[in-house]
């Protein structure tokens, strides 16, 4: 890999990690787009780690929250971190079981541009849907456990690539009635688990590598982290703003495109 494909791909995990594009996606088509087929798995890790360095440091204040509420009992901060840190461990069982019992049919499908194209077209429906979301929405302390396993459900299904992990759960949220700056703040405290979880995986399937060429994956890193947190902050004000549903025409071109190529390229 060249240093220019490994600033590209960064910045493609980047942005498209935080944004409701889909990663997974996006990296698909760019391989293809980029010529070689699959990135290094160490390249693959880099970027992960990088994309965690963005949420943790733009959220680093709610998990901050959590870990004084696992010392802190008699005070609001306090009370706010240990529901916020439950609600993440019920969020990430359903993820954590679709991810394990399905890991392999789901990494069959990064083979398959029509997948991506029509989950594409999926994740453009999600987003167009919150349109419909008016309401001021449900504060942390009555979004409840159902609420929280639905979302870890989207999340776990959003292992297909072309169904963006943030743009379905931060969608399936809003539509559950969450308020939009607490479904943004789950959405993505909540990916910490699972990001963390996908790391370990790749980890132990590399096993002991016997060579590794550091300058791609030092520049894929730095790609992802800088892009993912301007990517992150960007976000936060779409959705604080109601206006989720503007990445949904680009979801369906992109789908569309994907598809096209599919059957004709």
């Amino acid at each position: 890999m060249e240093l220019w494909q490994a600033a590209v791909l960064g910045v493609v995990q980047g942005l498209t990690e935080f944004l409701p594009i889909s990663s997974s996606g996006h990296l698909v088509l760019g391989q293809r787009l980029l010529g070689f087929t699959e990135p290094e798995l160490m390249f693959d890790v880099a970027v992960h780690v990088g994309t965690l360095v963005a949420v943790v440091s733009v959220f680093w204040q709610d998990l901050w929250g959590i870990l004084r509420g696992l010392f802190v009992y008699d005070d609001q901060d306090g009370r706010q971190g240990r529901l916020l840190l439950w609600l993440v461990v019920l969020g990430s069982i359903p993820t954590a079981i679709i991810g394990f019992a399905f890991k392999d049919l789901f990494e069959s499908m990064f083979s398959s541009l029509l997948i991506v194209g029509l989950a594409l077209i999926v994740t453009g429906w999600l987003l167009l849907s919150t349109a419909l979301v008016r309401r001021p929405g449900r504060p942390l302390e009555k979004m409840g456990a159902g609420r929280a396993l639905i979302i870890g459900l989207a999340q776990g299904l959003a292992i297909t690539p072309g169904i963006s992990r943030s743009g379905s759960t931060i969608s399936v949220a809003l539509l559950l009635g969450v308020n939009r700056k607490v479904a943004a703040h789950y959405s993505f405290v909540l990916s910490i688990p699972a990001i963390l979880g996908a790391l370990v995986l790749q980890l132990h399937e590399l096993g002991v590598p016997e060579a590794v060429r550091t300058a791609p994956m030092i520049v894929g890193f730095v790609a992802a982290a800088v892009s993912g947190y301007f990517a992150l902050r960007l976000l936060l004000k779409i959705v604080q703003a109601g206006a989720f549903h503007w990445f949904a025409p680009y979801c369906f071109a992109v789908g569309i495109f994907a598809l096209a190529w599919n059957f004709w390229g």
